[in-house]
């Protein structure tokens, strides 16, 4: 099959090399996209999953002359859809291009996307920490390291897009889809999103894969948020990855923005993304996004969908072709025009080309046995999950002492369900499919079997209470509810649980460890709680310990900030471990015994109570509805802050403004501090009253002292309008800028005054996003 494959490639590029030109690649799309029907050109704007095109389990070539016989644009979720080896699934890969290039009329390839939230959703492939425990990292450069891994493991594969970064702000905890964000801040976001883009695309789009940015636009907040913030705030992160970094895939929101469906809005697609930002890629939809709600078997509304999408630029329909298969009618009868399935049709021919799907040399797959969990990805996992896990509250119970007895009890003390987020494949395969994944192939330890390696002799388990009940939350998508409901009792039923055991045990330990909080059933998409406090029991249990007399330590694991004011303040500590990954035992065992020193900071702000609205640390929430504020989290050492040197002055067409401090560990054990600066108006300015400017991770010895210096772009300090001619305009006003350096939005111990002198600014974009920032 490979040599049939090759000359097959051979063909195609014989029919598409021979044109010259300043891109002879769109000069090759041109030329193939003459010779297609209006059948193969509309059959490139859809997506299918494997699954159709599968009979006992293997590729039937039947079954693609039946769904596909024009052709498809792509495959989607070929790894993290099927519960197949990695092995199984790339032959599934190899099989579905031999037949896409062999008996399709114009033999084009298909590009396949696939999920990476937490690494390459697929069995065996390394499961990293979900992304909004990444977020509270604050390491662009773990983030790089950990994408870049995942496209050499796509391409190995045989995938070249990716479904990521996840680029929506996180604005109010209730949200079911908190745990896929990198936190509240639009400045944060972008950081970390440009790191992910740039580790899937940095060997280029041959070697590497597409990032996806999603989702266009403000998913979950936007009809809440007026234009300005959108403009400052939330379209934020996508500036950097379209103007910079060169991300040529984009997936719109699922739903409304602003009264229209984000797949068919031309304000969104065509005056911002296209317009604005100046997007030049390919649009495609959230899945199922184009079909909505509606009836799939409804001609009348699917073809109106299919018009109105196509129309406003939504270039792909994925992954069921309800709509966009009735292309080539409305075509013909001049419903749809020509040249707006022309420009949708080449945006998604010039992806394949840019990938190297027309090349002699096309990369398929890596040959021989795939290793998608390397001991590398381990330590990558390790690091990753131990600078994510938020240290709240420390009354000095930890790190554990070397001689104390151990009681680990909870839901979460002995269950992989703790460590991994919604996009991950065994969450998939379990949620999303109902079935039972195959866990032989990845190695993923329990907090109770790291914590028993770490401290031998000294554990003591019991269970003691169940996560909750299925009824806490809505099911809005995924499966059925008898297929949940069976799978929860599959899930339970892997656990003796007793109380009162428990808490015996409990009273007659040195110290508690109550690890609580969410499992794959209550977070993540489609999976609305009722409550944001610990489900089910579980807070009446942490009481029931608490009363034991004993100090707790409370572990909080799941996909949100969870409400924990009725049991915090009682306990000797508190840990936001989120959904840490395949590593996350191990890294939260080596935190509570002192073997590492915990170092994240809180991304979001985290809730004291259950009211609904945005609580972002830029409008600056009151006190009684934030338990702990952006930015924060404890460490096993002290920092302190000295030395800040502001340059005074600058003029509003300069370039920067340079502002530096010292950071010094003084306390007795190693540690990372994150250094966060923050600007606030002082002359007025239409800015929020504080925002995160820059920030720099930095690692120190007891007693040690480093310089940290930002070089922060005076376009940080624009604000936006709208124009007398309707279009945006960006505003660097003189006056005096307060800036202010510390540990969290609210510790912030050096802070001084910069002036702009001149007059203001005006621009049509933002140039410059982030600072120039050096350690010494």
């Amino acid at each position: 099959m490979k040599n049939q494959t090759l000359c097959c490639l051979l063909a195609l590029a014989a029919l598409l090399c021979g044109c010259a030109g300043k891109d002879p690649l769109e000069k090759k799309v041109d030329e193939l996209y003459a010779r297609m029907s209006l059948e193969e050109k509309a059959a490139q704007l859809f997506g299918i999953y494997p699954g159709d095109l599968l009979v006992g389990g293997r590729v039937s070539f039947e079954k693609c002359r039946e769904l596909i016989p024009y052709g498809v644009g792509h495959i989607c979720q070929p790894t993290s859809s099927q519960t197949m080896t990695s092995e199984q699934t790339r032959q599934m890969i190899a099989d579905l291009q031999y037949y896409l290039m062999n008996e399709t009329p114009s033999r084009i390839p298909a590009l396949f996307q696939e999920e990476c939230l937490s690494g390459l959703t697929a069995g065996g492939a390394t499961a990293y920490p979900q992304a909004i425990g990444v977020a509270c990292s604050w390491n662009p450069d773990l983030v790089r390291a950990k994408s870049a891994r995942t496209a050499d493991e796509m391409r190995e594969m045989g995938e070249q897009v990716s479904l990521s970064p996840v680029l929506d702000l996180l604005r109010s905890p209730h949200w079911a889809r908190a745990e896929e964000t990198l936190g509240e801040d639009g400045f944060l976001t972008a950081v970390l999103g440009d790191a992910f883009a740039e580790g899937l695309q940095a060997k280029g789009f041959r070697a590497g894969v597409y990032a996806t940015a999603k989702h266009f636009l403000g998913y979950g907040i936007a009809d809440s948020l007026s234009w300005k913030e959108i403009y400052e705030e939330v379209l934020l992160p996508y500036e950097p990855l379209i103007r910079k970094r060169g991300v040529l895939s984009v997936m719109t929101a699922f739903g409304k923005f602003h009264d229209q469906y984000a797949v068919c809005n031309d304000t969104l697609l065509n005056h911002v993304l296209r317009g604005y930002l100046d997007y030049k890629g390919s649009v495609m939809s959230d899945y199922s996004a184009v079909q909505q709600d509606n009836d799939p078997d409804d001609p009348v509304v699917m073809k109106r969908m299919a018009v109105e999408s196509i129309t406003a630029g939504n270039d792909m329909e994925v992954a069921w072709n309800y709509s966009y298969k009735h292309l080539p009618e409305l075509v013909r009868s001049s419903i749809i025009r020509e040249k707006d399935l022309k420009k949708s049709v080449k945006r998604m021919l010039m992806m394949k080309a840019r990938a190297g799907l027309f090349d002699q040399d096309f990369y398929m797959f890596e040959e021989g046995e795939l290793d998608l969990d390397s001991p590398e990805n381990r330590r990558l996992a390790y690091e990753m999950a131990t600078q994510s896990v938020v240290l709240l509250k420390n009354d000095g119970i930890l790190p554990l002492a070397e001689s104390a007895s151990i009681a680990l009890v909870g839901p979460n003390a002995h269950s992989i369900w703790s460590m991994l987020g919604d996009y991950t494949y065994p969450s998939m395969v379990l949620y999303f499919h109902g079935k039972s994944p195959d866990l032989s192939a990845l190695k993923i330890n329990t907090l109770l079997e790291s914590l028993e390696e770490v401290c031998p002799g000294r554990v003591t388990f019991s269970r003691g209470c169940d996560w909750g009940e299925l009824s806490e939350v809505t099911n809005t998508g995924g499966g059925s509810e008898p297929s949940r409901q069976s799978t929860m009792q599959w899930l339970n039923s892997q656990y003796k649980t007793d109380w009162d055991e428990a808490v015996s045990i409990a009273a007659k330990s040195d110290v508690i460890v109550a690890a609580m909080g969410e499992c794959v059933f209550f977070s993540g998409e489609h999976r609305v709680r009722s409550s944001l406090r610990l489900p089910g029991d579980q807070e009446q249990f942490v009481k029931d310990l608490i009363a034991t007399g004993k100090p707790v330590v409370l572990v909080v694991f799941g996909g949100r900030p969870q409400v924990i004011e009725a049991v915090a303040p009682d306990c000797a500590a508190v840990i936001q471990a989120w959904y840490p990954g395949e590593e996350g035992g191990p890294a939260l065992a080596s935190i509570l015994a002192g073997r590492a020193n915990p170092s994240g900071k809180l991304c979001i702000s985290y809730p004291r109570t259950e009211a609904e609205g945005l609580r972002c640390y830029n409008e600056l929430p009151p006190d009684d509805l934030v338990a702990y504020p952006f930015g924060y989290g404890l460490s096993y050492t002290e920092f302190s802050f000295s030395d800040m040197n502001l340059q005074p002055s600058a003029k509003t067409g300069d370039k920067s403004v340079t502002v530096s401090c010292s950071v010094t560990n003084t306390g007795s054990r190693s540690g990372d501090e994150v250094v966060q600066l923050y600007v606030s108006p002082a002359s007025g300015q239409p800015l929020k009253p504080i925002q995160l400017k820059g920030f720099q991770r930095v690692s120190l010895e007891p007693g040690e002292k480093r310089t940290v210096t930002f070089e922060i772009p005076l376009d940080e300090l624009a604000w936006w309008s709208e124009g007398s001619n309707g279009k945006p305009v960006w505003t660097i006003s003189p006056g005096d800028y307060r800036f202010r350096v510390g540990s969290s939005s609210r510790d912030l111990p050096l802070e001084g005054v910069c002036t702009l002198d001149g007059k203001a600014v005006r621009k049509p974009v933002r140039d410059e996003y982030f600072p120039v920032t050096s350690v010494e």
